[in-house]
């Protein structure tokens, strides 16, 4: 408990203090690199380079007010743990490694980050020891590696220019072969990191972790740590790889808002609305507004974090149960949580006047100024109609009929550490996308569209509506159990069977040669005329030697007859 305090009282202070200096930075245009030798060898120098622009600024103290209210709220989820301070400390060494990403225009220095995050996040999402932990970690890790390999290459190949420090070369060396080489590998590195296709499985494998986590790494840690990377890297984007990445981040979007609309576990649906806002802010950062997907970003780690934090409440009061089936009339039993969570459901679908509304408004109205194709166009409308329906569909299960748990539960809502963390958010959660609208864009946007696609976003909002709420009474009534249904809705809910891919798909071939190679080699062939057959062939001449010896003298008697018997012949 005392821990807790600590890391929470520090980070809240440090959140408070970064906040407004961002502001001091915003508002004075300033940008300051410090550089701290640690140590110089005849003309090499080992330095360590620290970048604080009111960007990193503001994100570190969304970062940390996050985290603090995160470990406020596990004292109270995480309580009779054993391993709680193990849990903390491991929390802290997240954000940690999340900061030192953060204030990095050094690739080495990215990389110390990138790969604690990697690390950190497997010791999490294994947490609880299960053999489904086990499998969400390894394949958490095991995607992650792909971008870290990435993330290594491109710091070798920055070696053509004599110095890791990024931030210094992208501006006008864009036009390199180098550059752009680097730009590649940097984009995957991103993509892997924040789970676009085709690395999306891990994302929804992750919710193995504890909730707390969950919440962390969903809003503002783990998964947006590629997108930062990719807001630095945003000056120097080769046009061919603008299209690919934006056309497989539109993708990512489609895909995991069509999948939330199918899913019963809440953990997995909030995780895929996550996906689907990273496909969001990867689109509209790769169209040519950095500052829009960091808006987003920061906007959207605030309710991401609540939604979460609301539904670790609700499981643990649903006694560890995560089906939103089990739901229903939670209003009367929680009225404080359903409040907190349907607000941020609300926010999350961009509802007029809260948060999510100002950053994703505008996004929209931006990519629609653009001249793009249609498949982009249509795979963004059709994804704003998703969130909204799947956020619908989620307030249908909770707010409407009669409770479906068993009659004897544990429900009750009582303020404590959980509520009180959730409440630190709230406030935040209804203010900060009109707040930071003001502070970021001193110069406005001005966006001139024609009547019809000006509220294009509010059909697709009301339509979206409508069709998740079909959609929740179309599920509750099962009016269709035909076979191909279901086989569809499940198609739809394993995210296009990504998860078999990245798992069965990589794997089965190597397994099934390895059984075969252990059959017919190591336990067949090779066995018989190798290291088995060897063995027995030294084992029978050696129980030979030793026969010999044992009978040494008969043998000797023997041999002198057999010769006596031959001399006699032979006379």
């Amino acid at each position: 408990m005392i821990i807790c305090n600590i890391y929470f009282s520090l980070f809240l202070i440090l959140s408070l203090l970064l906040f407004f200096l961002s502001l001091n930075f915003m508002l004075m245009d300033y940008c300051m690199i410090i550089e701290y030798v640690f140590l110089s060898l005849n003309s090499s120098n080992f330095v360590m380079s620290i970048l604080l622009d009111w960007m990193s600024l503001l994100f570190m103290s969304f970062v940390l007010f996050i985290s603090s209210m995160v470990i406020f709220y596990s004292k109270e989820y995480m309580e009779g743990d054993f391993n709680l301070i193990r849990f903390i400390l491991l929390v802290v060494m997240f954000v940690l490694s999340m900061m030192l990403l953060i204030i990095s225009p050094n690739l080495i220095s990215i990389l110390l980050g990138w790969d604690g995050l990697g690390l950190v996040s497997y010791c999490l999402v294994i947490y609880y020891q299960n053999i489904k932990s086990f499998n969400a970690g390894m394949l958490t890790a095991l995607s992650n590696r792909v971008g870290d390999v990435a993330l290594l290459i491109s710091i070798a190949w920055m070696l053509n220019y004599g110095s890791w420090n990024y931030y210094y070369y992208l501006e006008f060396m864009k036009e390199d072969m180098a550059m752009k080489f680097i730009c590649y590998l940097v984009v995957l590195a991103a993509f892997t990191k924040s789970a676009q296709i085709p690395f999306s499985s891990w994302l929804p494998a992750a919710m193995a972790a504890p909730t707390p986590v969950s919440a962390l790494v969903h809003s503002s840690t783990l998964v947006t740590a590629g997108v930062y990377l990719l807001i630095r890297f945003n000056f120097a984007f080769p046009k061919e790889l603008i299209m690919i990445s934006l056309l497989i981040s539109s993708l990512t979007m489609f895909m995991s808002g069509l999948g939330a609309n199918f899913e019963f576990d809440l953990k997995k649906i909030i995780a895929l609305s996550t996906l689907s806002q990273l496909g969001l802010m990867m689109s509209i950062l790769l169209l040519g507004s950095h500052k829009l997907a960091f808006f987003h970003l920061l906007t959207h780690a605030l309710f991401k974090a609540l939604l979460f934090m609301c539904a670790g409440n609700v499981i643990h009061s649903f006694n560890n149960c995560q089906d939103i089936r089990y739901l229903g009339c939670m209003v009367m039993k929680m009225p404080i949580t359903c409040t907190l969570f349907n607000i941020c459901n609300f926010s999350l679908c961009g509802l007029p006047f809260l948060s999510g509304f100002y950053s994703k408004d505008l996004i929209v109205e931006f990519m629609t100024m653009n001249y793009l194709n249609i498949l982009i166009y249509l795979l963004f409308y059709i994804s704003i109609g998703l969130t909204v329906s799947y956020s619908f569909r989620l307030v249908y299960y909770s707010l409407s009929g009669d409770m479906n748990f068993m009659s004897m539960n544990l429900m009750n809502e009582k303020i404590s550490f959980m509520l009180k963390g959730m409440m630190g958010l709230i406030f935040f959660v209804i203010i900060s996308g009109s707040l930071l609208n003001w502070l970021m864009f001193i110069p406005p946007y001005f966006i001139c569209l024609p009547f019809w696609l000006k509220i294009m976003t509010l059909l697709m909002v009301f339509s979206g509506m409508y069709l998740g709420y079909e959609i929740a009474k179309f599920k509750i009534n099962y009016k269709l159990k035909s076979l191909s249904f279901i086989n569809f809705s499940s198609f739809l809910a394993l995210m296009w069977n990504m998860p078999i891919i990245s798992t069965l798909g990589i794997n089965y071939y190597p397994i099934m040669m390895g059984e075969k190679y252990l059959m017919s080699f190591d336990q067949g062939w090779m066995e018989y005329y190798g290291s088995q057959n060897l063995g027995n062939l030294l084992s029978s001449f050696s129980q030979f030697l030793q026969f010999m010896s044992l009978n040494h003298l008969k043998i000797f008697f023997m041999l002198m007859v057999i010769w006596l018997g031959v001399l006699l012949l032979m006379m």
